[in-house]
């Protein structure tokens, strides 16, 4: 069966739907694998069904951050030597991770045996998920292009420094010029507190509404700066577990339940097999 059947066949297919959601950032640096991180455990507490794809082909370090042995990944799935469930390793809180291959550089760029193979694991993937996050890499490669276009909907984790606000801007000005993406919800990270993150958010609105048309940029809430967070690092673990009073865990933890509610115009159809019948075509 050749890619256009096989997606039509997967079109047909009815699954439950699910929220994917891609974690991302103009610029490295800003904390994005560890938000998706805490974001996953966060969501996993309130009682949902949650899988990581590690999608920084370039630097997989998810199961680094979270101190977990992982054997196979990506790479040994698309070389038919591993099933998707082979290769899931179970993280804190029973949240399931994909562990991305340094190996794999370009998605966009797999062979056609290879993207049946991906899409045939995601057809017959049957666990009943209700969130997937997307860790992209950061910047404006052609894969963090490539994953930002499958998804439903985008997390765009900045920080006050000059440069991430640019290159926040710069991603979201790409995504809206060359593919008609217009939605982002805005997630300030590394701030002194809620007056910050407004401003961070503000400032990248006002250029944004100034240069672009029909921009929508939702403020989806902010990560304060956090000691807690930096010695859970250094423990390999992430804040909510291993400091769950802390500030920092506090405000993943409502910007979780803040996630709980999809936005009003989201498309929800497909779920897990609409994604990726969505990589397949971008």
């Amino acid at each position: 069966m050749n890619l256009e059947a096989k997606a039509k066949s997967t079109a047909a297919a009815k699954s439950k739907p699910i929220r994917v959601i891609a974690v991302t950032s103009g610029k490295g640096g800003v904390g994005k694998t560890n938000v998706t991180a805490n974001l996953a455990v966060a969501l996993a507490r309130e009682g949902r069904k949650v899988m990581i794809w590690d999608a920084d082909l370039g630097l997989a370090n998810i199961d680094i951050l979270l101190g977990l042995k992982t054997e196979f990944n990506i790479h040994h799935l698309l070389e038919g030597k591993k099933t998707l469930r082979e290769i899931l390793v179970e993280g804190p809180a029973g949240i399931m991770i994909m562990p991305a291959s340094s190996g794999v550089q370009e998605l966009a760029h797999l062979a056609e045996d290879q993207k049946i193979r991906l899409l045939s694991e995601l057809d017959d993937f049957d666990e009943e998920l209700d969130f997937l996050l997307v860790d992209t890499g950061a910047g404006i490669s052609s894969n963090v292009m490539y994953f930002n276009l499958a998804v439903q909907e985008r997390i765009v984790v900045v920080t006050p420094e000059p440069t991430s606000i640019t290159d926040a801007y710069a991603l979201i000005k790409i995504m809206a010029t060359r593919y008609n993406e217009r939605k982002f919800r805005i997630l300030p990270n590394m701030v002194s507190g809620g007056k910050e993150a407004k401003a961070v958010f503000s400032l990248l609105a006002a250029v944004a509404d100034k240069h672009l048309d029909s921009i929508s940029l939702d403020y989806l809430g902010y990560i304060p700066r956090d000691e807690k967070l930096i010695q859970a690092v250094l423990r390999q673990k992430t804040v909510i577990e291993a400091f769950p009073a802390s500030s920092a865990s506090k405000n993943f933890k409502e910007t979780a339940r803040k996630l709980l509610t999809p936005p009003q115009d989201a498309a929800l159809e497909g779920g897990i097999k609409f994604f990726g019948r969505r990589i397949l075509k971008v």
